[in-house]
């Protein structure tokens, strides 16, 4: 299983002697850069304080650096040593990468006009770069990088709908590699910025023991339940996902544990490693952490990632919830039964104990807020240190709780018997802290992902460093048994360890983005991304739906090949900007993140989808099960994640993106979690017994008006009340901010072609009508009962709508006063309910 990891994460090759100490000293030294690029010192001591271009230039030469001298050339190259060729590459590769940070006073004096020496180490490091990608990632993201490339120097042999007039050799390698638009461009410094810290953060949490202390807590609090394994191994993959952006890395922890433990009680190899698999690549969408395109949402949509972690809450939770489902369900057809619990307390004292320790959490919860907040007022400049104080008071003190129990590394009961739920709680509270820091930085200071990382990363430093000379002292048998010293060497080889393993992590990830720039600047170089609206349009005919459809069918292909990141660039910079104009072109207003997670979540499916999907191939080789069959079932247990992107585009309350209040937001919490369960006991075809075919197809249609409940009520009542043409400028002074006003215009295209349809344009701040209309880009000419656009403006959004000068206003659309759409779910709740009446009477004796 190492191999397995090595090979797809951190390079197959194990060299020994001065390598393997060249190898660690390298990922070391690109740790510590990272951190102190990311932390405030550089700007309060004016030390290797660099710019951007720097860093990524720093960044991408050391990952250049250790894909050459880690992941080899061929099978057939050696891996228990690094050829010279492979570290001549590796320097030349990390040389023409430092060439911005060496040569950006030079460049910089010459912005698009590069000489000799710009092209040669721009087409040397594409060359490296590309190769550095076919050795860490494999060929299929090479090939889609020199598509675009030839593209860019062959438009002017390209179809119609796609040429353009090409670019040299100077220019392209001008516009990839000298500036910001490709190789180190935005995906390359959210990798610089974001992904690698979070990775490490991962990287060195697990080295201190979380962990394993994950799966032991699942458990111990699912392993008695029917299928409790199995659910178990859903609940730690989550948790692992916590502080793992890694599926294979996610798989191979948990896996380890968890496959052979559902095999045990009754799980096939194929179904035990499809819902490993399907548990372990859902950890990328489940906050605070999520996988490394997450922090790319952050560039591409223009929000802040605290923005990214509410939008995708509520789908990672009920995508969890509907797998636990999911295995009961598989559970109930095989009539199994868990684990047998540990002699304990009564099941009434049990439930009396989980609540006073949720109670006693959300006390403390609202006590650290509350309190943090009353420092800050009193204690002003001193309320920093006053909470690192409690914090430290706090650590000592979950330690000394710690001290009285086995942790989660001193020995193994899991295959055995089920350990107690108290003792294995207690005994790793402390790994929280680091995550409380991260989630207080992040959510209650909102400081950039960056820099709460580096803050948790402090707290997680601190901890290795103290954790097991503590525990010696606090229980002398347990861990240190070659005294205080060793245990101070221990914590200090686990800090170097987890340092490396995260830089050793990166290589991959920094190659992927790096590559993947090659696409994004090919788009800004060409315009590509002004055509794909067209080309789009022609293929789909206009229809959204089908437009998401060949969106999605575009994402699985790429995901055969490519990493989930560099699959989620490429898309995304494609396909996203296009569905949301489309949609706007079609009446509906799809907000730019929903599109963006949509494309995450097809993305997700590069780890799962046979025949190549790594995390597969990974349990499998636990399970000992067909890969392809492992993958095959995965990916059915994966429909629920397949289904919740078109959802969540047409009903974007799932992102929690129109919430009034409280109440709204417990219904919308209630219904789609509802809606979720029910779509997976219809995909299982088993909901309280076996369904037969009308009751599936029933539990289709609640899922999905529960989902969605507007689709129905809206045919019963109509949300929009048509206008006259002449009513636009009073209804766009009376919308509330932020709104939109909904139109029906009609006109010719260039083509000749009359056109009628739905457009809608944001109204920004309140204000006169003529000034509302103008910020969206429009200017009216009014006579009589005829209204013409007389000016769009270039670049507003009446322009990206595709509202031409001469167009004629039909019609004006105003919200109706009607019944709201949450009516909707009580029918639909009737007919649930009466489903499972009928199923309820066949589970009965002679029924």
């Amino acid at each position: 299983m190492e191999e397995v990891v090595r090979t797809a994460d951190t390079g197959a090759r194990a060299p020994g002697g001065g390598a393997a100490r060249l190898l660690f000293a390298t990922a070391l030294i690109w740790s510590l850069f990272q951190l102190w690029y990311a932390s405030p010192l550089p700007f309060a001591w004016g030390v290797l304080n660099l710019n951007f271009s720097e860093a990524r230039s720093l960044h991408l030469a050391f990952a250049l650096f250790l894909a050459f001298a880690a992941f080899p050339a061929a099978r057939s190259s050696p891996q228990d040593r690094v050829p010279a060729s492979d570290w001549a590459l590796g320097l030349i590769a990390a040389s023409a990468a430092g060439y911005i940070l060496v040569s950006q006073e030079a460049l910089a004096e010459r912005p698009g006009a590069p000489i000799a020496v710009d092209i040669a180490a721009g087409v040397v490091g594409m060359v490296m770069l590309l190769e550095a990608a076919r050795r860490a990632l494999g060929l299929p993201l090479v090939i889609v990088a020199a598509v675009f490339l030839f593209y860019g120097f062959a438009g002017p042999w390209m179809p119609d709908v796609i040429a353009h007039k090409g670019a040299s050799l100077a220019k392209t390698m001008s516009h990839q590699w000298l500036t910001s638009e490709g190789v180190f461009g935005v995906a390359l410094g959210v990798s610089s910025n974001f992904v690698f810290l979070f990775v490490l953060f991962g990287a060195l949490l697990d080295r201190a023991g979380a962990g394993a202390w994950f799966i032991r807590v699942s458990y111990a609090a699912l392993g008695h339940l029917r299928g409790g394994p199995a659910k178990a191994a859903v609940v730690s993959s989550g948790l692992t996902g916590l502080i793992s952006g890694s599926s294979i890395a996610n798989v191979v922890t948990t896996g380890t544990f968890t496959i052979p433990l559902m095999k045990r009680v009754g799980f096939s190899g194929e179904k035990a490693g499809a819902v490993e698999v399907a548990a372990s690549v859902n950890g990328q969408i489940m906050p605070p952490v999520m996988g490394a395109a997450a922090f790319l949402m952050v560039e591409y949509v223009g929000i802040p990632y605290i923005e990214v972690i509410k939008h995708a809450f509520l789908p990672a939770v009920i995508s969890y919830a509907a797998l636990l489902y999911i295995v009961h369900l598989e559970a109930l057809k095989m009539g199994l039964q868990g684990l047998p619990r540990p002699p304990g307390r009564r099941p009434r004292d049990r439930l009396i104990g989980y609540g006073l320790t949720a109670s006693g959490l959300i006390g403390f919860a609202g006590a650290v807020y509350w309190g943090l907040a009353w420092f800050k007022a009193a204690l002003g400049p001193w309320a920093l240190w006053a909470a690192v104080a409690l914090l430290a008071l706090s650590y000592i003190g979950l330690l000394r709780l710690a001290a009285g129990y086995p942790a989660a590394e001193d020995g193994d009961d899991m295959l055995t018997e089920l350990p107690p739920l108290a003792p294995t709680v207690k005994s790793g509270l402390h790994f929280l802290i680091p995550v409380v820091v991260l989630v207080w930085c992040l959510m209650i200071e909102r400081l950039s992902p960056g820099l709460s990382a580096f803050w948790a990363i402090i707290s997680l430093v601190g901890i290795l460093l103290t954790q097991r000379p503590l525990l010696f002292l606090l229980r002398p048998a347990e861990p240190g048994a070659g005294g205080l010293e060793a245990s101070f060497r221990r914590g200090f080889g686990d800090l170097l360890a987890g340092l490396v393993s995260g830089a050793r992590n990166m290589v991959g990830i920094a190659i992927a983005t790096a590559a993947a720039g090659i696409v994004v600047g090919t788009v800004t170089l060409t315009g590509l991304g002004l055509v794909m609206t067209e080309f789009v349009e022609l293929i789909s005919g206009g229809n959204l739906m089908v437009m998401l459809v060949f969106t999605a069918i575009i994402s699985l292909i790429l995901g055969m090949g490519l990493p989930t990141t560099a699959n989620y660039i490429v898309v995304a910079t494609l396909m996203a900007p296009v569905v949301v104009a489309l949609a706007a072109q079609g009446g509906l207003m799809v907000p730019l993140i929903a599109v963006h997670l949509f494309v995450f979540y097809f993305g997700l499916m590069a780890d799962v989808t046979p025949p190549v999907g790594l995390a597969t191939f990974a349990a499998a080789a636990i399970s000992g099960a067909d890969p392809i069959r492992t993958g095959v079932q995965a990916f059915f247990y994966s429909a629920r994640t397949i289904a919740l992107p078109f959802i969540f585009l047409f009903n974007t309350q799932l992102l929690l993106i129109g919430i009034d209040n409280a109440f709204h937001l417990f219904i919308t919490i209630a219904g789609a979690l509802i809606a979720m369960l029910v779509f997976a006991a219809a995909t299982m075809g088993w909901f309280l017994v076996r369904s037969r075919i009308w009751e599936t197809a029933a539990l289709l249609l609640v899922a999905f008006i529960l989902f969605r409940p507007g689709y129905f009520w809206d045919m019963a009542f109509p949300p929009f009340e048509s206008r006259p043409a002449t009513a636009i400028e009073k209804v766009a002074a009376s919308l509330p901010a932020g709104e939109f006003l909904r139109l029906m215009v009609m006109g010719e295209k260039v083509t000749g072609e009359k056109v009628t349809r739905a457009v809608v344009l944001p109204m920004g701040k309140s204000g006169p009508a003529r000034r509302r209309l103008q910020s969206a880009g429009l200017r009216l000419n009014v006579a009589g009962g005829d209204v013409r656009l007389a000016a769009v403006a270039f670049g507003s959004a009446a322009e990206k709508a595709g509202l031409k000068a001469g167009w004629r206003v039909v019609s004006v659309a105003v919200a109706a006063d009607r019944p709201a759409k949450e009516w909707a779910i009580i029918p639909a709740l009737l007919l649930l309910g009466g489903i499972g009446a009928l199923q309820r009477r066949r589970q009965a004796p002679g029924g």
